[in-house]
């Protein structure tokens, strides 16, 4: 994987302000590679069903708009159970909170694998939604906590890589297997990744502190997790970053969850596991310059990032029958979105300070929460207007969450100087 992929920021090495023991470098790798990895299984429980939907149909005997329901339910149970799951969990141990959530993706996968029944197929997605939103709300933090603030935006870019190698290598990988050998052994290969992942973070993975180096258990702690989430929300910046992040994961996953019907409407059916890897591959591409700069021109990137967004809807809507159209817009795309989470769970938080755990849950619901709305905005425009109509409907959404990036200048995307990068914990 490593050979064939770009260049992405080494694992910053560990310092002893990110935990109570000195870690060495050996140690800071093999812990964050294992969270990426979490990361790529996490992304690909959610966006795996986007390049399987003729086959999902076809084994169900259902429209590709009720089998992309499997995307809506496993994004709603991610929104719906991160911020309780989390709480209900706040005693036990930050890694075995992801083991769990690693055996709920393996016995959920598993299930689909075998189900033959769309009912129960749903409820597995529902239920393996859960996981992940448990392992969204852990993952972020899992990873700033372990190295110095200075390189918080570094280890987040690495452990977050696993999302883009998902869509340029899992989803296309995917959709071909679908092809090759059936949809059912692409859900069971997902399930024995999550079982090595598990032994994985038992043997290797350390513990991280509540918080960076207060010495806290996170028992001292949910208390007043629990009792600030409407604090939280009024701090200055968290609310723009949240109204981004609905109105920046309803365009894309719309677009991303029902290409497979768009490309069909122009023609081009035959070429989605080619769009896919080349939206995948660049979205690679960019998580590398996302690593080394967000946490100096964070402002910048998501502001060009959304720009970048509306310019491609712009052009899928107005040349969808054009192959080199399709093709560039795939590159810009997958530019576009290399940084989103990233960007994102850092603007989050900056914005909220010593109260990130709590607001990087809330992240976790609001992404899923759209992520599932994407999938039933993109379904009704699909049975109402026909594919072709989603560029046109989407790009009235990329529109408002630039606009709404842009107003926050001063808090939420503001631009940071270099003695606020260095003191931020």
């Amino acid at each position: 994987m490593s050979a064939s992929s770009p260049a992405v920021p080494p694992p910053p090495s560990t310092s002893p302000s990110a935990s109570p023991a000195h870690r060495s470098d050996a140690t800071a790798w093999a812990s964050l590679t294992a969270l990426m990895l979490a990361t790529f299984v996490a992304a690909a429980n959610e966006t795996v069903p986007a390049g399987l939907l003729p086959q999902l149909a076809g084994s169900f005997r259902i429209s590709e708009s009720w089998a992309g329901q499997m995307v809506t339910l496993c994004a709603l149970g991610a929104g719906l159970g991160a911020v309780p799951l989390t709480v209900l969990m706040h005693r036990w141990s930050r890694r075995m909170v992801l083991v769990v959530a690693l055996l709920g993706f393996a016995l959920c996968n598993a299930v689909t694998a075998f189900s033959s029944d769309f009912v129960l197929t749903l409820a597995a997605r529902f239920v393996v939604g859960l996981a992940t939103g448990l392992a969204w709300s852990e993952i972020a933090t899992y990873a700033r906590r372990l190295v110095s603030p200075s390189r918080q935006g570094r280890a987040l870019a690495f452990a977050m890589l696993g999302i883009p190698l998902a869509l340029a290598v899992g989803v296309p990988a995917a959709t071909t297997l679908g092809h090759l050998i059936g949809w059912r052994w692409v859900f069971g290969g997902l399930s024995a990744c999550a079982l090595i992942l598990v032994g994985w973070m038992l043997l290797i993975v350390p513990e991280v502190a509540n918080a960076p180096g207060d010495g806290k258990s996170d028992a001292t702690l949910a208390p007043a997790a629990r009792a600030s989430v409407m604090d939280v929300l009024r701090l200055p910046g968290v609310r723009p970053v949240l109204a981004v992040v609905m109105l920046w994961v309803v365009a894309h996953y719309t677009l991303y969850t029902y290409i497979a019907p768009f490309l069909a409407s122009s023609g081009m059916s035959e070429r989605l596991a080619t769009m896919l890897s080349v939206f995948g591959i660049f979205t690679l591409v960019g998580l590398w310059g996302i690593g080394l700069w967000v946490d100096r021109w964070l402002r910048r990137l998501a502001l060009t990032a959304l720009a970048t967004f509306v310019v491609v809807i712009v052009a899928f809507g107005c040349w969808p029958t054009s192959w080199p159209v399709l093709m560039a817009g795939a590159v810009l795309w997958g530019l576009s979105f290399s940084g989103a989470p990233t960007i994102l769970q850092t603007a989050l938080g900056n914005a909220a300070g010593k109260h990130e755990s709590v607001a990087q849950s809330m992240l976790v619901t609001v992404f899923n929460l759209s992520f599932a709305a994407s999938g039933v905005l993109g379904g009704t425009v699909l049975a109402t207007w026909g594919a072709a109509a989603l560029p046109h409907v989407l790009l009235t959404l990329a529109l408002a969450a630039w606009v709404v990036a842009f107003a926050a200048r001063r808090h939420g995307f503001a631009t940071r100087t270099p003695h606020q990068i260095a003191t931020t914990r």
